[in-house]
Formats: C-alpha cells, structure tokens, sequence
C-alpha cells in the first residue's frame, strides 16, 4: 500500500508540475519549458509503471518486473529524443512540434 500512494504522489506531483511548465512553456513559446513538461509528464507515467510492475510481481508475475522495466526504458528514449528534437529545432518549429507531443 505504502508503494501504491507513493506512486499516486508521483504522479500527481509530476503532473501538476508537466502542467505548469507546459503552459509557460507555451505562452512563452520556450522550446526548452515544453520539453520539460513533456518530462514531467513521462516522470508520472513512469511512477504509475512501477506501482504496476509491484502489483503484477506480488500476484507472481516475476516476469513482468524486467518486461516493464524494459517498457519504462523504451519510454525514457523517447522522451529524451523528443527533448533534444525540441530543444535543437527553429524556436517556433520546436514549440509546435512539442505542442503535437502533448495533445
């Protein structure tokens, strides 16, 4: 239970601060604030991984805890690619290219 809430802390945490960054990001059309927020929000999604790598490891799925940790991995490349994409890009080029990322 202790691992659960601190994954929704996690999560919720990360997502408020994804939320704050992006908007500024935004309205100051900062390549660099958006790729933060876009990390974030990954940052979030990974806490949500691992509290459901310990539930399917304690109803014994050991085989799941490498599985997900090889997803979370995959995860985290995409974001940095994505990251150095925006960063590197035209300032405007890159806040829209970030903008499609998030929705």
């Amino acid at each position: 239970m202790p691992l659960a809430l601190a994954g929704a802390v996690g999560f919720i945490g990360n997502e408020v601060a994804a939320q704050i960054r992006l908007r500024a990001g935004r309205n100051l059309n900062s390549p660099a604030l958006i790729a933060d927020g876009n990390h974030a929000r990954t940052d979030g999604f990974v806490s949500l991984a691992v509290v459901l790598t310990a539930a399917v490891v304690a109803l014994g799925l050991n085989v799941a805890d490498p599985i997900i940790g090889l997803a979370i991995t995959l995860v985290i490349l995409r974001i940095t690619w994505q990251s150095f994409q925006t960063v590197r890009s035209d300032p405007g080029e890159g806040a829209d290219q970030a903008l499609d990322a998030t929705g």
